[in-house]
């Protein structure tokens, strides 16, 4: 042992003199010199060995390839966090994005929610588990699936509070490469409650609008078979079923012309109008209009017009079918009351408002949220024997959406109904 500690030191003694060769060759040219100028050998020698004694004890510098495996080393004694250095570049993207987005690690603990999922879901705190949020056991099995085998995946996903919302969830791991960690996990939301939303809305139109031209269409063809067999020779039967025939078509063809007033409307929805319409000519042309179906139901029509303009931004002929189609649901609907008030209210610094106020019945409170849906109907009878198509309060619901205004609905069985329609 004594023996392997000698050569030891002897090896790293001549590994200290081959690397500091140059300073002691230098020293010792000196120390010559010094005998030679002297005359003695003793001090110059003295001199000579404290000078080589202080370059040995200088401690070497560590070159490249150590500093590389101390820091191996180093790095090898740190506790390892999965993906941390990853995550902080990730970070900053995934935080402008307005589509919620989780970063998960192996145990599908949160390390990372961005401002869109805060507000989709409320705030986690860092580590905590996603089941604290999300406890849908389809959804928890996807992530545990995507974790376990590393494949990415994807669910269908529902929130029913605050309000229903539908989400494409998908998941995918995150390789980070080698040396920088374990992987982490990608959990993003995509929300399609709009589409799921339109999609509901276009299956009750189909169904909504092919019911209502069945029956018309059923009528015709019935009363059509009837002329052509029993009734062939029955002038007074033809007459009266001619007369129910023109009623029909009459239906078919309103319910059409609204369906084509919807369909132009919705394609001009995100385009708002750049006129500006005097209100109170508006109002006039509209009472002016519907005199002679108010006569006909003894129906009294009283404007309350401001003395001044009452200018909005808008498009002359839409307001003119919203307040028609206004006047018109109060004259036949509120016929009970026999009065019709229409108000447009113009004061300084205060929103523009039309309010068209009857005494009828009043509509029931269950009704109301649902009045301007498509089809959609207080009285099935009431509204067809009245010759309603279903769809007036839709397409004033979609006029003023273009106009940026909003249509109040206030009722009270046995006191009326007031609409109003604020720009």
């Amino acid at each position: 042992m004594a023996v392997t500690e000698g050569d030891g030191g002897l090896r790293l003694l001549g590994r200290k003199l081959g690397r500091n060769w140059l300073p002691v060759l230098i020293v010792s040219m000196l120390a010559g010199v010094a005998v030679a100028e002297l005359g003695t050998t003793y001090m110059p020698a003295l001199l000579w060995l404290c000078a080589v004694i202080a370059i040995l004890a200088v401690p070497d510098r560590p070159t490249a390839g150590a500093d590389k495996e101390a820091n191996a080393v180093s790095d090898a004694d740190e506790p390892e966090v999965p993906g941390e250095n990853v995550i902080a570049g990730v970070r900053a993207g995934l935080a402008v994005l307005d589509t919620p987005v989780f970063i998960l690690d192996g145990n599908a603990s949160v390390l990372f929610q961005n401002g869109a999922a805060e507000r989709a879901f409320g705030q986690l705190p860092a580590g905590a588990h996603i089941s604290a949020r999300l406890r849908s056991p389809g959804l928890l099995d996807v992530i545990r699936e995507t974790i376990t085998t590393g494949q990415p995946n994807q669910v269908e996903h529902s929130e029913r509070f605050p309000s229903e919302r539908v989400f494409i969830v998908r998941i995918a791991r995150a390789d980070v490469g080698e040396g920088a960690g374990p992987p982490f996990y990608i959990l993003s939301f995509r929300d399609i409650s709009e589409l799921r939303r339109i999609d509901r809305m276009r299956s009750d139109f189909v169904a909504n609008a092919s019911h209502e031209l069945r029956t018309p269409l059923a009528s015709l063809r019935g009363f059509i078979e009837t002329m052509q067999g029993p009734a062939r020779n029955d002038p007074k039967a033809q007459e009266r079923f001619l007369a129910i025939m023109l009623d029909q078509a009459t239906r078919m063809s309103r319910l059409v012309d609204d369906l084509m007033s919807l369909s132009r409307l919705e394609l001009r929805a995100n385009i708002a109008p750049d006129q500006k319409v005097d209100l109170v000519p508006v109002i006039g042309h509209v009472r002016d209009t519907l005199l002679p179906l108010a006569d006909e139901l003894d129906v009294t029509i009283t404007l309350h017009l401001p003395d001044r303009p009452a200018e909005v931004q808008g498009d002359r002929d839409e307001l003119v079918q919203v307040f028609q189609n206004l006047v018109e649901n109060a004259c036949k609907y509120g016929q009970e009351g026999k009065v019709v008030d229409v108000w447009l209210r113009a004061e300084a610094g205060r929103p523009v408002e039309v309010s068209v106020i009857d005494k009828g019945p009043g509509i029931p409170a269950e009704h109301v949220p649902r009045l301007t849906e498509r089809f959609y109907r207080v009285s099935v009878a009431d509204s067809r024997s009245k010759k309603g198509t279903g769809l007036g309060l839709a397409i004033v619901k979609h006029i003023l959406t273009r106009h940026r205004a909003r249509l109040i609905i206030k009722s009270e069985l046995g006191s009326g109904t007031d609409f109003t329609v604020r720009f």
